[in-house]
Formats: structure tokens, C-alpha cells, sequence
């Protein structure tokens, strides 16, 4: 009974929940978005399809994942997030396990549409939804932290996933993770994570969020006869931002050897993005939260601009520079998605209107890896000029976007 009850008090403690909630998203971001870059080469050899295939796979999972991304929100918005997250890593786990059994095509593309069901349902868009139920308008340190730990995601995950598939093959790396999911993910989402009353309305804080130190005053959300545009500048700077994103996790190494790197160097300048988008929410953390979001947006915006200049200026001596600039922006810019809706139009109804937001964005992402892959084989690193006008883009929508009270 004390322990149950030492257990209860836990759970009531904000830095509890985000921790565990931060540490189920390390293993979803880890076993499933990032797999492919470790597993798609052997999963192509065994099965005796392209590695093409198996992209292809993947995109269409996060078609599934764009598709479905609403109506879990409008779940969360409803009954709180703590079952639809339990319920992710169930389908994960399903998933996973389809795809250790796969022996074609058929399995392969099954496999991968039931974890985009699970993205779904168990990526930071549930996650932040959970939280923005959880703690209303003060949502915004509690977002910081869960990114904050999940963004070792591909640190972790991606040595221990090559270890696996080196020492007992990819299929028993699937059934790993399938696994974990179930020993790990289901009682961390399903039994640590608080569960919201729902008598409890969304705008009030069921309590005082974490990292409760020195950040910006709440601003009126936007007036609804602007709700539209804001909407519309708001998917546009998701989409264009998640392209490169995607592009660059499944091509960074080959970008910089086309910019001249050696195979080492590219490796090497590529692991510093997980550290960097780590640094980059420190920064967040300490210092921009103390402004309104937006302004962490339009900085994280330009950075990858500005490092893609710099390495198509400078060549392979400016590829650490360009991962370092790349990781830090989509660092802030993972937690902007979760704060700056948020922030903008506040907490009623939040679940929904991100999956509608973030909708665009997990189309562009299914075909993000094949048009860079494209560019890259016939431009070399000249294909940045897209990424770079895109980010250069969603700064400019940035800056259209005038929220109706800024932070002072």
C-alpha cells in the first residue's frame, strides 16, 4: 500500500511525468522514424527488394501517420493522452514484430502501416497534446523538457540498433524493439504518465507545470477571425522545416561526401546532430523561453539557411559547422511545433488542430528522402539550394505571422 501510494505521489510531480514521458519518446522516435537509416540496407539484401522499396515503405507509413494524426488528437483533447499513448506502444510492438516476420514486399509495407498507426498515436504531437491537457497555457516548460531528453532519439538508439543488426541480424533488431515496447513503453506511457480528469477544463493547469523558472507571460491567443491565415502561415513553416528535417536524416552522410567529406568526416560531422539538437533546446530552455515562441522559430528557421550557405561556400571544412547549425534549429524548432500553436491560439482543442497542422507536414516527409535523393544524385550539394530556400521561406512566413502580443 506505501509503495502504490509513493508511486501515486510520483506521478502527481510534473518533472515525473515529463521524464517518463520523455523517455517513452526516446524509445518511439528511436525504434521506428529513425530505423530505416540503420535497417534499410539489410532489409532490402534479405527480402530482394531495393532499398528503394523499403523507403518507400516508410513513407507511407507517415501517409498513415498524417491521415490518422487528427483524430488522435481529437482523442487526447477529449480523455487526455495517457490511453492513446499506452495504446501506441501496443501497435508499435505489433508493427515491429510484423516486420521481423516479413518475408516480402507484402509484410514489408504491412509492417510499416501499422507503426505509422502508431506514429500516429505516440509521437511528440501526442505527446505535446498530453501535456497541453495536462498543464493548459503553461504547457510550454513541460514541451521543453520531454524534447529535451528525447532528443538523444537517434544517439542512442541509432549504435544500439547497428550492434544489433551486426551481431544477430535485423530481424531480431525488430523483435528487440518490439519487445521493449512492451516491457518499457506501455508502463511508462500507460501507468506514469498522469491521467487528466475529465471534469477538469483545458484552459485551467491541472498543475503547475515543470521547469517553472523564468519564462514569457502568457499572450491573448489569436482573435478566431484570424485563426485561418495563422493556421494556414503555420502549416506552410511545419512542412517546409520537416522537409529538410527528413532530407537531412536520411542523407546528411552522403550530402557532405558529395560536398567532399570522406566517408569518416561525413560520419563523424553527422553524429553531432542529436548533441546539437540537444544544445539547441538547452538554449531554448535557459534563455528563449523567455520571449514569446516565435522568436525561437524564426532563429531556429534561419539556421539551416545559414549553414547550407556555408557549406556550399566553404566544401567538406564547413560540414560540422552546417550539422552543428542544422541540429541546433531543429532542435528549437521541435519544441516551436508544440509551443507556438499553443501559444497563438491557446490550449482548447489543441490535439486536434496539431494533427491538422502537422498534417501537411507528414505528407511532405513521405516524399522528402526520394526528391533529395533525386537532387542529390544529379546536383551533388547543390541540392541544399532547395532546403535552404524552404528554410529561407518559413523565416519569411515567420515574420508575416504577428502574433497579437509579444513578450517583452
Amino acid at each position: 500500500m506505501r509503495r502504490a501510494l509513493r508511486v501515486m505521489s510520483l506521478r502527481s510531480r510534473p518533472a515525473f511525468v515529463v521524464t517518463a514521458l520523455g523517455s517513452a519518446q526516446t524509445l518511439a522516435w528511436g525504434s521506428t522514424y529513425y530505423l530505416p537509416a540503420i535497417l534499410a540496407v539489410p532489409m532490402a539484401h534479405d527480402l530482394g527488394v531495393s532499398t528503394g522499396t523499403v523507403f518507400a515503405a516508410f513513407s507511407a507509413a507517415l501517409v498513415i501517420t498524417a491521415i490518422l494524426g487528427p483524430f488522435a488528437g481529437r482523442r487526447i483533447d477529449r480523455f487526455g493522452g495517457r490511453e492513446v499513448l499506452a495504446l501506441s506502444s501496443v501497435i508499435f510492438a505489433t508493427g515491429l514484430a510484423v516486420l521481423g516476420m516479413a518475408q516480402g514486399a507484402a509484410m514489408l509495407f504491412a509492417g510499416w502501416l501499422i507503426i505509422g498507426a502508431g506514429m500516429a498515436l505516440g509521437l511528440y504531437e501526442a505527446a505535446f497534446s498530453t501535456l497541453a491537457r495536462l498543464y493548459g497555457s503553461r504547457a510550454r516548460g513541460a514541451i521543453t523538457g520531454v524534447t529535451l531528453i528525447a532528443g538523444f532519439a537517434s544517439t542512442i538508439c541509432w549504435p544500439v540498433s547497428a550492434w544489433l543488426e551486426f551481431e544477430f541480424g535485423w530481424r531480431m533488431t525488430c523483435f528487440f524493439w518490439a519487445a521493449l515496447h512492451i516491457a518499457l513503453g506501455l508502463p511508462l506511457n500507460r501507468f506514469l504518465v498522469t491521467k487528466a480528469p475529465v471534469e477538469t477544463p483545458v484552459e485551467t493547469p491541472v498543475e503547475a507545470p515543470v521547469l517553472p523558472d523564468i519564462v514569457a507571460p502568457p499572450a491573448p491567443p489569436v482573435p478566431p477571425a484570424q485563426h485561418t491565415p495563422t493556421m494556414l502561415l503555420l502549416a506552410f513553416v511545419f512542412a517546409a522545416t520537416w522537409f529538410s528535417s527528413t532530407a537531412m536524416a536520411a542523407h546528411l552522410p552522403g550530402l557532405l561526401q558529395a560536398a567532399g567529406a570522406s566517408p569518416a568526416a561525413a560520419i563523424a560531422a553527422a553524429a553531432l546532430i542529436g548533441p546539437a539538437q540537444v544544445a539547441g533546446r538547452l538554449l531554448e530552455f535557459g534563455v528563449l523561453r523567455r520571449f514569446h515562441p516565435i522568436l525561437s522559430a524564426r532563429l531556429a528557421a534561419m539556421a539551416h539557411p545559414v549553414g547550407a550557405a556555408a557549406l556550399l561556400s566553404f566544401g567538406a571544412p564547413a560540414g560540422m559547422a552546417f550539422a552543428g547549425l542544422h541540429g541546433a534549429g531543429n532542435g528549437i524548432l521541435t519544441i516551436a511545433n508544440g509551443t507556438l500553436p499553443l501559444t497563438l491560439f491557446g490550449p482548447a482543442g489543441y490535439g486536434f488542430r496539431q494533427g491538422l497542422l502537422m498534417a501537411p507536414a507528414r505528407f511532405v516527409q513521405a516524399g522528402a528522402p526520394f526528391v533529395f535523393a533525386l537532387l542529390l544524385a544529379r546536383y551533388g550539394a547543390s541540392a541544399l539550394l532547395l532546403t535552404a530556400a524552404l528554410g529561407s521561406a518559413a523565416f519569411l512566413a515567420l515574420l508575416i505571422l504577428n502574433p497579437s502580443s509579444k513578450a517583452e
